[in-house]
């Protein structure tokens, strides 16, 4: 009976916190840029891989409500935070699939791919959740080469904001600052099929994806 009612306290206090985060977010004088090539192929049949870096991933809760409506998946690691993300992210009407390389990554990553092939829209965390910062993680080019989905990364920055002491020097826009939301080209990592050609598209990601990380 306990942990049952430890159970209720916790998804309201989890609960909470998402509405806290929403209205925060919405402080935010937030654009978004580059989104219709990448919308344009999911909304014609393609399938579509976003992914960041683990220090910006926060800013974006607001939009990504937005794309409840095509279903998308999400790994989060099985941690006390990841539960949070996680109820924060299925509140925002994403499906969460929990596991990461530390902990029952091998299933997670099929089970993402799995929903990837199925429902043709997913995102993902490169170098989450514990780093290191600035270093693309292979699920994300395996994700990719398994189900034919097109890479987009995106970037979000801020003209005001605080970074976190943390790993990944957490980026937490400060109240009504100006948010941009920014959509890299379009990037098929599927060619060759050796690790070499592996070890080629993923450092090619992160290449791309290094330039706009805050240090």
């Amino acid at each position: 009976m306990l942990k049952k009612y430890r159970y209720v306290l916790t998804g309201a206090l989890q609960n909470f916190l998402y509405y806290i985060i929403r209205a925060y977010c919405w402080t935010f004088r937030f654009s978004v840029e580059n989104e219709e090539a990448w919308l344009h192929h999911l909304q014609n049949g393609g399938r579509v891989l976003l992914c960041c870096w683990h220090q910006q991933f926060f800013s974006a809760i607001r939009h990504f409500k937005h794309y409840a409506v095509y279903h998308p998946a999400l790994m989060i690691s099985q941690s006390r935070d990841g539960d949070i993300i996680a109820r924060i992210a299925e509140k925002t009407g994403w499906h969460t699939v929990r596991g990461s390389s530390s902990r029952d990554g091998f299933r997670a990553l099929k089970e993402m791919i799995d929903y990837l092939k199925k429902n043709r829209f997913a995102g993902h965390v490169v170098d989450g959740p514990r780093g290191p910062a600035g270093v693309v993680k292979a699920g994300v080019v395996k994700m990719a080469q398994a189900s034919g989905a097109l890479v987009v990364p995106f970037y979000l920055s801020a003209d005001k904001a605080w970074y976190f002491n943390s790993w990944d020097r957490f980026l937490l826009p400060k109240p009504f600052s100006r948010v941009t939301l920014h959509f890299g080209d379009m990037l098929d990592l599927t060619s060759g099929t050796g690790e070499e050609d592996f070890e080629r598209q993923r450092v090619r990601l992160q290449e791309i994806m290094l330039p706009r990380l805050h240090t």
